[in-house]
């Protein structure tokens, strides 16, 4: 099988979801599979493992709509997209789409480092569905991220091809898992979140918290407004919040190893990669009670309903307690192991050989999940692993 994995979505600088996903899912994949990474910018380079590439134009280009004119010339049997808008017109090979949510229709703001008529473009495309059903039908089969996803793929009828679950991960310092083992209670009450300052984020609600937890201080990460932040210095105490707007991948690290709890408020995700990370760490995740929180979380996630911030505080100061501190943690830690890249790279290689056999099939027709079972059978199977 001639593979070709798309890796033009990977960011130059930092990632971000999709480009995380990109990254840590071809170097998994590669391990198990030859393969061709394509890029359309050498810089992309920086952030992918040491593969054999070759260059195309840009996803953003006008002649995206065209891409497999220049694909069909590597002759792949089939080629694995990180995206659901790649190229197809043309194209005389196998073709594996992955949709990772549904979050842009309720939430149909943009990424801000998209160019400005991407970025229009990207507005219409999320007035209506067929848009999506046209470019999901145009694939041989189609991956996403989680079960919630799915089932709301299949509850819009997107698709008529096979949906596939390869679950995201998140890469993690070489000592992560092991230092998260041996956690013990914090003395600060320090508590972090990683995320952006969307309106669905609904961060406000975790400044409000604040006001009703005297000691607590709460980790802004990512790169903040001004705007933002006055508005969130508003309705805190004041000196309750730290922003660092911006991190480095050793600081996050570092942060979520000494921190009381990360907390999230989100009313819609996509996945909650920081959710695995600080599982990861051992620190306890304390979240809004939606769909994909749980399905992530699980048993070891603390749940507040996303309207009341006297449920975040009570939710964090029932982790005061050391006993329920470690059991979080503790639980924690078993959970995060649950997402690990070799396994989904297994996943996602059995259904690139089966595509690429003819074997596709439509929605139903066989259901390809991470089943009770091998989920039971991870953690066992996986104690003493590191993973991130």
């Amino acid at each position: 099988m001639r593979l070709i994995v798309d890796c033009r979505y990977v960011r130059v600088g930092r990632h971000d979801g999709i480009s995380r996903f990109t990254a840590g899912i071809v170097a998994a994949l590669a391990k198990r599979h030859p393969l061709v990474m394509l890029i359309s910018d050498e810089r992309q380079l920086e952030k992918l493992p040491p593969l054999a590439w070759r260059k195309v134009s840009s996803p953003t280009s006008w002649r995206e709509p065209f891409v497999a004119l220049q694909v069909n010339r590597l002759r792949p049997d089939v080629v694995f997209t990180p995206m659901q808008t790649m190229g197809s017109l043309g194209r005389r090979y196998r073709l594996v789409s992955t949709l990772h949510d549904l979050i842009y229709y309720s939430n149909p703001m943009p990424p801000r480092n998209l160019p400005w008529f991407v970025r229009v473009l990207w507005r219409l495309y999320h007035l209506a569905w067929w848009p999506q059903r046209l470019l999901l039908n145009g694939a041989d089969a189609v991956v996403t991220v989680s079960e919630t996803t799915k089932r709301s793929m299949i509850e819009h009828r997107l698709t008529k091809r096979s949906i596939t679950v390869v679950p995201n991960a998140a890469d993690t310092a070489p000592d992560g898992a092991e230092q998260g083992s041996r956690r013990q209670p914090p003395a600060n009450r320090d508590l972090v979140y990683m995320g952006s300052f969307m309106p669905y984020k609904n961060v406000e609600v975790l400044a409000r918290a604040l006001r009703l937890l005297p000691g607590y201080r709460l980790h802004l990460l990512s790169g903040i407004t001004d705007a933002d932040r006055g508005r969130y210095e508003e309705l805190a105490p004041a000196g309750a919040l730290v922003f660092h707007d911006g991190v480095s991948d050793e600081e996050y690290d570092e942060l979520l190893s000494r921190a009381f709890a990360l907390v999230h408020a989100s009313r819609d995700e996509g996945f909650g990669i920081p959710l695995v990370e600080a599982m990861t760490h051992g620190t306890p995740v304390v979240v809004s009670d939606i769909p994909i929180f749980r399905e992530i979380a699980g048993d070891a996630g603390r749940y507040f309903d996303p309207d009341d911030a006297q449920g975040v505080a009570s939710a964090l100061r029932a982790l005061e307690d050391d006993a329920a501190w470690l059991s979080a943690s503790k639980s924690g830690t078993e959970q995060a192991r649950l997402f690990d890249w070799e396994r989904s790279a297994g996943i996602l290689l059995e259904l690139l050989q089966r595509v690429s056999s003819g074997e596709t099939g439509r929605v139903g027709d066989r259901v390809e999940r991470l089943g009770s079972i091998e989920r039971g059978n991870a953690v066992s199977d996986a104690s003493g692993r590191e993973s991130r």
